[in-house]
C-alpha cells in the first residue's frame, strides 16, 4: 500500500517501474506504446527485439534507457468486443502480472497507465473498475507505492449518480467565507429573529476562516501557520496518535489492517504509531476515519485532538461530511470521486 490516481504523462514518472500498454508485437505502435519507446530511446526497442512478444494478459520487462524510471513493463491488454470474450479477466491479469514482475525485481513504486481503455476500446469507466480493483487487491498483500497514471481531463468514473450526488451536496453545503455579503445578510437575519442560530453561525464562521488561514490541502507540506491547536488538543485527555490506536483496539482492527484500508503508508504509520505528538495532514486523519468506519462525531473527535475541524468553507470537508453521513466507507471509491472534483485524496504516499 498505497494506491494514487494522478493526472500526468506517464513518461516523466520517476518510479522504478513504468507500466506500458503495449501490442503484442512488442515492437512499439501509437498511443502510450509510441510515448514510451519516444522517450526511452532506440535501445528501448531493440531490447524488446529479443523478448519474442508477448500475449493478451501477460507481461514481460525491459530496462527504461532513457526513461525516468528503473524498468519498463510491457503488457497486452485485450481489445474490447462488447464484454463476451473474456476481457475482464484478460485486463485483471494484465494488471496482475505486471505487478507481480515489479515485486519479482523488487520494485517498490509503479506508474500504470490505463490499459485498452483508447484504441483498444474499453470502455473507460470499466477499465476504471477493473484497475482499482486489480491493483488495490494485490496490495492488501504486498509493500508497493502503485500510481495510475490519467493524461488529460475525461471523466473515468465508474459510478456518476455518486459523483452528481456529491456535487449537489457541495452546492448546497459549501459556504465561500470571501463573499462576505451573502454572508452579512444571513447573519443580520438570524440575529433578529434566532440569536442561538446567530451565533453558531458566527462561530463556524470563525472556525472556517481559520481553516482558511490554516489549512491549503493543495500544498505538499504543512505551512507554518498550518500547526495543529495544540492548546485545544491538550485540553482533551489524548492527541491524536493515542485516540487513533485505541480506536484501532476498539474496532478489532490490526494495525495492519487499518492502515491498509485507509491506504496509508506503513512508514508513514509507524511513525504515527511512534510519536505521539505526530501532527499529521487533514486528509491522513480523514482517511484513518474511513477506514475504521467513524460516525460524523467521532470523525470530527478525531480531525479536533489533530488540531483541525469541519469547515464548511473546504470543499474537501463538506465531501467528507457527505460520505460519512451517508457511510460510504470505501476509500477508493471516495479517491475516485474526490480525483474528478480535483481535491486532495486519501492517504496515499509519505507526506501524511
Amino acid at each position: 500500500m498505497p494506491f494514487e490516481i494522478v493526472r500526468n504523462d506517464i513518461t516523466k514518472m520517476p518510479v522504478d517501474a513504468i507500466v506500458n500498454a503495449a501490442n503484442r508485437s512488442l515492437l512499439g505502435g501509437g498511443g502510450v506504446d509510441g510515448a514510451i519507446h519516444s522517450a526511452a530511446g532506440p535501445e528501448l526497442l531493440e531490447e524488446c527485439r529479443t523478448l519474442g512478444g508477448c500475449e493478451t494478459g501477460e507481461a514481460k520487462i525491459t530496462k527504461a534507457y532513457r526513461l525516468p524510471a528503473k524498468y519498463v513493463i510491457h503488457t497486452v491488454g485485450p481489445v474490447w468486443h462488447g464484454g463476451t470474450r473474456g476481457e475482464r479477466e484478460l485486463l485483471s491479469a494484465c494488471y496482475r502480472h505486471s505487478l507481480e514482475l515489479a515485486a519479482e525485481n523488487r520494485c517498490e513504486t509503479v506508474a500504470f497507465p490505463m490499459i485498452s481503455a483508447g484504441a483498444y476500446g474499453y470502455p473507460k469507466d470499466q477499465a476504471m473498475a477493473v484497475a482499482v480493483e486489480a491493483i488495490t487487491g494485490f496490495l492488501m498483500d504486498h509493500d508497493m507505492m502503485v500510481y495510475l497514471v490519467v493524461f488529460g481531463h475525461e471523466s473515468l468514473l465508474n459510478s456518476r449518480k455518486l459523483f452528481r450526488d456529491v456535487q449537489e451536496y457541495i452546492d448546497d453545503h459549501y459556504v465561500d467565507t470571501h463573499f462576505r455579503p451573502s454572508l452579512e445578510i444571513r447573519r443580520k437575519q438570524l440575529w433578529r429573529v434566532d440569536e442561538e442560530a446567530a451565533l453558531n453561525l458566527d462561530q463556524e464562521i470563525g472556525e472556517s476562516l481559520h481553516d482558511n488561514m490554516s489549512y491549503n490541502a493543495s500544498r505538499p507540506a504543512m505551512a507554518p501557520s498550518a500547526a495543529p491547536d495544540w492548546k485545544r488538543i491538550l485540553q482533551t485527555d489524548e492527541g491524536f496518535s493515542r485516540r487513533l490506536l485505541r480506536l484501532i483496539d476498539e474496532k478489532g482492527m490490526t494495525d495492519a489492517q487499518c492502515y491498509k484500508k485507509a491506504n496509508v503508508d506503513r512508514k508513514l504509520f509507524s511513525k504515527i504509531h511512534n510519536n505521539p505528538d505526530y501532527s499529521p495532514k487533514k486528509p491522513t486523519v480523514f482517511a484513518f476515519a474511513i477506514a475504521l468506519e467513524l460516525s460524523l462525531p467521532e470523525t470530527k473527535d478525531l480531525l479536533k485532538r489533530a488540531g483541525f475541524s469541519l469547515s464548511r468553507s473546504s470543499k474537501l470537508d463538506v465531501a467528507m461530511e457527505y460520505f460519512i453521513k451517508n457511510k460510504i466507507y470505501n476509500i477508493f471509491q471516495i479517491n475516485e470521486i474526490l480525483f474528478e472534483h480535483d481535491l486532495p485524496l486519501l492517504g496515499s504516499g509519505m507526506n501524511g
